[in-house]
C-alpha cells in the first residue's frame, strides 16, 4: 500500500500547527518567561522537576535528561528529575494512597521551595497532576503547564501556562517537545556563556 497522502496530510497539519505556535506573541513571550524562571530557580540552587502521563511521562523523562546530560553542547549538568520513573514508589503510593496522588506525594519527598514543577498534560484535566499541582503551590514551587488548547482544569492553577492550540493529542505532545527543547535550548546558553565567562577570567588570572 502507499501511505504517502497520509503521511504527507500529517506533515502538513503539524507544519499547520507549529507555524501557529510561532505566530502567538503569548506563547512566544511565555516560553522566553519560563526559561528566565528556570535559570533563577538553578541559579538559587533549586531543580526542575517533571511530570506528566503516558506520552507526557515520556516528554518529562526525555526534557529532564537534555538538562542532566546535554542538549547540543558540552556543559555542566543540571538538576532536571521525572518523577514518573521510579515504578516502586509509583505503585507503592498508588496502594496505599491512591493513583491521584502518586506525583503529589514523590513531590512532597523531593522538592522545596523555589524549584520548578513542569506538569505536563495534553488535556489539563489529569487528576493526578492536579494533586501534584496543588501540592507544589503550597510547597513555593513554581508550576510551568503544559497544556492543549483550553488548559482544562489547570489553566488557572499555573504561574506559566502553554496551550498549544490543538484538541489533537499526539500534535499537542509534538509541540511540546520542541517547546521543551526551545527552552532548555535557553538555558542550555545561558550556563554555556556562564561557563566560558568563567574560563576566560581564569585564563586572565
Amino acid at each position: 500500500m502507499n501511505h504517502a497522502h497520509t503521511i504527507k496530510e500529517q506533515i502538513a497539519a503539524t507544519s499547520y500547527l507549529i507555524n501557529q505556535v510561532a505566530q502567538s506573541e503569548e506563547i512566544i513571550n511565555t516560553a522566553s518567561q519560563i526559561a528566565d524562571e528556570i535559570i533563577a530557580s538553578l541559579e538559587d540552587g533549586g531543580k526542575i522537576i517533571f511530570a506528566g502521563n503516558g506520552g507526557s511521562a515520556a516528554d518529562s523523562q526525555h526534557l529532564a535528561a537534555e538538562f542532566v546530560s546535554k542538549l547540543c553542547t558540552d556543559r555542566n549538568p543540571l538538576p532536571g528529575i521525572a518523577i514518573t520513573t521510579d515504578t516502586s514508589a509509583i505503585t507503592a503510593i498508588g496502594n496505599d494512597y491512591g493513583y491521584e496522588q502518586i506525583f503529589a506525594r514523590q513531590l512532597q519527598a523531593i522538592g522545596k521551595s523555589g524549584d520548578i514543577f513542569f506538569a505536563i498534560t495534553t488535556s489539563g484535566n489529569s487528576k493526578n497532576i492536579i494533586e501534584a499541582i496543588k501540592v507544589a503551590k503550597k510547597m513555593g514551587i513554581k508550576v510551568i503547564g503544559l497544556t492543549g488548547a483550553t488548559g482544562g482544569a489547570i489553566a488557572n492553577m499555573c504561574d506559566y501556562i502553554i496551550k498549544i492550540p490543538s484538541p489533537d493529542t499526539a500534535k499537542v505532545q509534538e509541540c511540546h517537545i520542541m517547546i521543551g527543547h526551545i527552552i532548555c535550548m535557553i538555558v542550555e546558553n545561558f550556563y554555556l556563556a556562564k561557563e566560558n565567562h568563567i574560563e576566560l577570567q581564569s585564563v586572565g588570572a
